[in-house]
């Protein structure tokens, strides 16, 4: 009777933060429970392939498979992301049935690795489940900043989505680790494939109003020539330290876990997975610091802050060339994570100040995929210098960390460098910024609204600025009600 009274009183707390500060009638609640799904896919996943893709390659007789990981898992992904942000971003209706078909698709996958787990099926199968889950995580955050709550901000909205499917992943990356410890890995798919095909359903039940996509104005990457609006330079130095702080989470990522199985290849399977495991709680841990920081903090220097958390990643990689081991992977891992998640909320917030919300959901497509391309960048030289050359050699870590740490400041230069239009990357052409005007409106005002050249001449009074936060441009199909306070 106790239990039942104590699982009854978890359920009401989780559903009163659930639906906390209007989120149940803004439609955030609904996004927060896909979500969930969606990171439940991706913590089951893990643990069903923790003891293939990750360890079954890294040992001193298959570099062969190193290199096919390499080839087949993260190089194609580096040629596909950049088309996932851009195609994502021309869809303009049916944005919930295209995040339900990304779950179902993953639903499917799963099930063919059920009964093809041990062959070939098993790599593009993978790879095609981390670019669906790529693909939800540019869709949600297109769909973010149509859900708001009339009192919350997009800053704390993006915490709070991160800090409930953190705990979602962690709860099912413990079921799906239980299952596999009776049934094996299949066993652990079988849930993966369970947990997508409930996030489908979870997608679908999201409000018609996010479909609303009319005024729109798409935003272009720094040195596009597409004609699209360019996005302001707070928002690319912010975007650049990022970037610069996601190579890192992506090297780590991969360069431990196969340094573990190098390093401690005598040991047992089950105290590598352990000593692996202290690194990935110290950097689970530090998503939730960062999360817990960005909606707390008043960020109102979002690109100082940045700049800081990955100069504290610098700093944390230098020492652990200084004094290589485990242990400081394991605080390098805590610190980037948590300069991560800090600077991802400082990159939302300065998008939602910079920018007007008719511009918002293509600038996070957008930013999304960079990031990505960041990650997997870094996941390269994880799997060159941890997968292939650690093998035989005892100074793996001081020349892994020395790697990303160089990478490191080069990306702090290179953001310093865009804060003051000017660019150590020869394609990124970025105009000087100029000096605001004294006179409101006058010609060449840094913060002039951005504008579609391809659009039809807008009347004197219209500009896109005119969409406050919260409003709604008209669009066909269901609108969303308005729960904003007149201002």
């Amino acid at each position: 009777m106790r239990s039942r009274e104590l699982t009854t009183r978890g359920v009401q707390l989780f559903h009163k933060a659930a639906t906390a500060d209007g989120a149940d009638r803004s439609g955030l609640t609904a996004l927060t429970y896909a979500v969930m799904g969606n990171y439940a896919v991706d913590a089951a996943l893990a643990v069903a392939l923790a003891n293939t893709l990750f360890f079954a390659a890294a040992t001193a007789e298959s570099t062969g498979k190193v290199l096919l990981y390499l080839l087949i898992t993260v190089a194609p992904f580096a040629v596909i992301a950049p088309l996932i942000g851009p195609a994502l971003d021309r869809l303009q209706h049916g944005r919930r049935i295209a995040l339900a078909a990304s779950s179902m698709a993953r639903a499917v996958l799963a099930i063919i690795l059920i009964f093809q787990f041990e062959t070939w099926v098993l790599y593009p199968c993978a790879l095609g489940m981390l670019v669906l889950s790529k693909s939800f995580g540019v869709l949600k955050a297109a769909l973010t900043p149509r859900v708001l709550p009339p009192d919350m901000t997009l800053v704390k909205t993006n915490s709070r989505l991160t800090v409930f499917g953190l705990l979602a992943g962690g709860a099912a990356g413990a079921i799906a680790a239980g299952l596999g410890a009776v049934f094996g890995s299949p066993g652990a798919m079988v849930f993966t494939a369970l947990c997508a095909a409930g996030g489908a359903v979870l997608c679908l039940r999201i409000p018609a109003w996010v479909e609303s996509t009319e005024g729109e104005v798409p935003v272009a990457l720094p040195g596009s020539t597409s004609g699209r609006p360019q996005l302001p330079v707070s928002v690319r130095t912010t975007l650049w330290l990022n970037t610069t702080v996601r190579i890192e989470t992506g090297f780590l990522m991969l360069f431990i876990a196969f340094v573990v199985k190098s390093e401690y290849a005598d040991e047992s399977a089950f105290t590598q997975l352990l000593l692996l495991g202290i690194v990935g709680a110290a950097a689970g841990l530090g998503g939730f610091v960062g999360n817990a920081l960005g909606a707390r903090l008043p960020l109102t220097a979002p690109e100082l802050t940045s700049l800081i958390a990955v100069a504290c990643v610098a700093v944390s990689t230098l020492i652990a060339v200084l004094a290589p081991g485990l242990v400081m992977a394991a605080v390098v891992g805590l610190v980037g994570s948590t300069a991560s998640s800090l600077a991802k909320v400082c990159l939302d917030a300065t998008i939602q100040e910079h920018l007007p919300e008719v511009s918002r959901a293509s600038a996070f497509g957008r930013s999304e995929t960079a990031l990505q391309l960041g990650w997997v960048f870094g996941g390269v030289i994880g799997l060159l210098i941890g997968g292939v050359w650690s093998f035989g050699h005892d100074q793996v870590y001081p020349i892994g960390f020395g790697v990303i740490t160089v990478l490191l400041i080069l990306g702090l230069v290179q953001s310093r460098l865009v804060q003051s239009g000017r660019s150590m990357v020869p394609a990124v052409r970025l105009p000087r910024p100029r000096r605001r005007s004294r006179k409101a409106g006058a010609a060449g005002d840094a913060t002039a609204p951005l504008t579609d050249p391809a659009a039809p001449a807008a009347s004197p009074s219209t500009t896109l600025t005119d969409f406050g936060a919260g409003s709604r441009p008209d669009a066909d199909g269901p609108s969303r009600p308005d729960l904003r306070k007149d201002t």
